[in-house]
């Protein structure tokens, strides 16, 4: 089954999936229907969120994942209408965003790691010379 999934730079190494923090749980909204997946990605952008995009996925790739990545998730069925307190939450926005987001966290890491990473030394072109000929001779 495909569902509709809220993903921050979509496609990019920075790739990030728009979750809801109820409890001390992540929860990740998989919408039946793109047009409600759109219809919360403007709520958001509304809120000054990052602006999603809506993507298709596979329901049990993003069942999969939440599972490894140890968040909950809720699929939001065509036409939802929530009854409860619970269910409003799942569907209005929150009205704050956490100050960094775990892929910003994850992407300035790898920026960390890279500068803090010893940068080999140039190689002299006596050395690369030598090593061009050896190559050559193994042809």
């Amino acid at each position: 089954m495909q569902v509709f999934v809220l993903l921050f730079n979509a496609r990019t190494d920075n790739e990030g999936i728009h979750t809801i923090r109820i409890d001390n749980r992540n929860w990740v909204l998989m919408f039946q229907e793109e047009d409600d997946a759109t219809r919360y990605a403007l709520l958001l952008e509304a809120q000054d969120f990052p602006s999603p995009s809506v993507e298709m996925m596979d329901r049990e790739e993003i069942e999969a994942f939440c599972q490894s990545a140890g968040y909950d998730c809720q699929i939001v069925p065509r036409g939802f209408v929530p009854q409860n307190d619970a269910e409003r939450l799942l569907m209005v926005p929150p009205e704050t965003n956490v100050d960094e987001t775990d892929w910003q966290l994850d992407g300035r890491k790898a920026e960390e790691w890279q500068l803090d990473e010893p940068q080999p030394e140039p190689m002299a072109d006596a050395e690369l010379e030598r090593i061009r000929r050896q190559l050559e001779g193994l042809l």
